[in-house]
């Protein structure tokens, strides 16, 4: 049993499409409150939100910021791999996430870059204080299953399954 299976009663499999759409509805949410000198994708969740957020934006300075706290899928102390370069204490600055769970990665960030906006596609409660804007809240115990972390494969018909 991984730490997922220990974490998690529900699962929430969001695909690209959904992804996608989620983001760019994350950007319309936004525009109102730049403008945005740049953006600070966490990694390695926010990569791909940042990018779509970052086109539709038009916003073309796009830095990142690594913040390691799961090993083999269990939480552990949050280190900073790499900081955010050219980002200052984050003023005019966006910074994007995929998900926001207990909140610890948000706060580690949120110390390196005070300043700035931070901006997540999906929240858990426990840690939808540690940011300024989200576009889906989901319960503490579900698991986002993202298009980068599952393949498509054949999954038997449940009336042959349980026989």
């Amino acid at each position: 049993m991984n730490g997922a299976d220990r974490l998690a009663s529900h699962y929430y499999t969001v695909t690209w499409d959904q992804l996608h759409r989620d983001a760019k509805a994350l950007a319309w949410r936004l525009m109102g409150l730049g403008p945005w000198r740049g953006i600070v994708a966490v990694t390695r969740g926010g990569l791909i939100p940042a990018a779509i957020v970052a086109r539709e934006l038009d916003c073309r300075l796009v830095e990142s910021v690594s913040v390691a706290l799961y090993e083999e899928e269990a939480l552990g102390e949050p280190v900073v791999v790499k900081p955010p370069p050219a980002a200052g204490d984050g003023t005019d600055f966006l910074v994007v996430d995929d998900l926001v769970d207990t909140g610890t990665t948000a706060r580690v960030v949120r110390g390196l870059l005070p300043r700035a906006h931070y901006a997540c596609i999906y929240a858990k409660p426990a840690g939808r204080d540690a940011i300024d804007t989200y576009i889906t809240e989901v319960s503490q115990d579900t698991w986002i299953l993202f298009p980068w972390d599952t393949e498509p494969q054949f999954v038997a018909p449940l009336a042959k399954r349980e026989k």
